[in-house]
């Protein structure tokens, strides 16, 4: 009869992970990840009432903390299983982290992406060294033709978030945050599938227990939070973000046990909490993150208390410009250094200067501006004038519309 082969539970795993297994991972990782040094800001401390730390893991190899998980993941295989090669399914920070990990290793990788990945990121994971295959419309289907080639060809599955080795090499984080700063009174780590905070909460509690370790999601996408309320893992039905690095529907077993177990709190933060934190960071620190970069930073204001010393873990730095536009216009509207307006002007000589005199006495700055009699269907005698200003604040914005006003003009807010 054959010997019946032991199957490690999530809990025996819990238990017999310690702070060894995390300087363990640190020793692989030397001298493949980057120790990204501490960034005091003054900004973010005066923003919250307490001394904030950026740890900037944008600025990581890759641009982001994934590849310490991935590396520290394949740099534990067998010979045999690096001579059979790895796969896993990513069209973000964990595609790149496997692709590089594998070619320092020499090990060869299949990386499924679905077939609307963005060229960029295509091009960036093939050029280092990773064989890419295109499937599908969305991460699903991608993640089920990874699934079935590991199936056909025995590669071996390094998955982004649910994985012992994984969340380890994620918890080096930890490590050099507290060599750095001793006296760190709290850690805000993003949470997509659980892996970073796991591995952070994991070797921060370990390390210190004093230190609060306090994990940030995304509203529209808070699937820890939510499997906690439920007192076991659960699924969202749905989840949009601009943070789509942590876009999760479902924590892993292993992760939601281990944030369970080292968590001390979960903070949600808006869309644009979130999109107002990442203007910040660009405007304050000269820095680019993605949105799921910056959730630690969107979470600052919901600290429970104040005069700590905190550091802010900035996940990721992978973001295009086209997307970074978007969410930079979206965060200046919303705290009103964009304002766009129209008003009914008659149509005849000199309006359009009376109404520029007003923008400028109130010290705005024309942007956009569409003059445009098509639009007015009711009246041949009128004429829309649909202006883009530059503003300082709502408080400003209140001041010029109701100096349009006094003038005798309606002001109807765009956006």
């Amino acid at each position: 009869m054959a010997e019946e082969v032991k199957v490690t539970t999530v809990e025996e795993i819990l238990e017999n992970t310690t702070i060894a297994d995390v300087y363990k991972a640190a020793k692989q990782l030397d001298g493949v990840a980057k120790k990204t040094k501490l960034i005091e800001s003054p900004f973010f401390s005066d923003l919250c009432g307490n001394n904030v730390y950026l740890k900037p893991e944008n600025l990581q190899n890759t641009g982001s903390f994934k590849l310490r998980g991935a590396y520290n993941k394949i740099s534990q295989l067998s010979d045999e299983e690096k001579k059979i090669g790895v796969i896993t399914a990513s069209a973000g920070n964990h595609a790149q982290g496997v692709a590089f990990a594998a070619q320092r290793l020499g090990v060869n990788a299949v990386i499924c992406m679905p077939a609307t990945t963005p060229l960029l990121k295509v091009e960036a994971t093939k050029a280092m060294g990773a064989e890419v295959v295109l499937h599908g419309d969305s991460f699903d289907d991608a993640y089920a033709k990874s699934l079935e080639l590991q199936k056909k060809k025995g590669y071996v599955y390094i998955h982004p978030f649910n994985d012992k080795q994984v969340l380890l090499g994620q918890g080096t984080t930890a490590l050099e945050i507290i060599d750095q700063l001793k006296d760190v009174d709290a850690i805000l780590v993003p949470i997509g599938g659980g892996g970073f905070a796991s591995g952070v909460a994991l070797a921060t509690k370990a390390v210190n227990p004093h230190v609060k370790v306090i994990g940030v999601e995304p509203e529209g996408a808070a699937c820890m939070e939510n499997s906690f309320a439920r007192g076991q893992v659960s699924s969202l039905s749905f989840v949009e973000t601009v943070a789509d690095g942590c876009a999760v529907k479902t924590p892993g077993d292993l992760t939601y046990a281990f944030c369970k177990k080292y968590l001390d709190q979960i903070i949600t933060v808006s869309e644009m909490e979130i999109m107002s934190a990442l203007l910040s960071l660009i405007e304050k620190h000269k820095l680019i993150a993605e949105g799921a970069g910056v959730l630690s930073l969107a979470a600052l204001n919901k600290l429970p208390f104040k005069g700590k010393k905190v550091a802010a873990i900035i996940s990721g730095g992978n973001i295009d410009i086209s997307t970074i536009s978007a969410l930079i216009n979206k965060a200046l509207i919303a705290r009103g250094r964009v304002f766009c307006f129209s008003v009914l002007l008659p149509d005849k000589p000199g309006q359009l200067v009376n109404v520029a005199k007003i923008i400028a006495d109130n010290n705005a700055n024309v942007i956009k501006l569409d003059h445009n009699q098509s639009k007015v269907t009711d009246s041949f005698k009128k004429v829309e004038l649909e202006i883009t200003v530059e503003t300082n604040n709502h408080d400003h914005i209140q001041k010029l519309t109701k100096a349009l006003n006094d003038a005798g003009y309606d002001v109807v807010k765009v956006f």
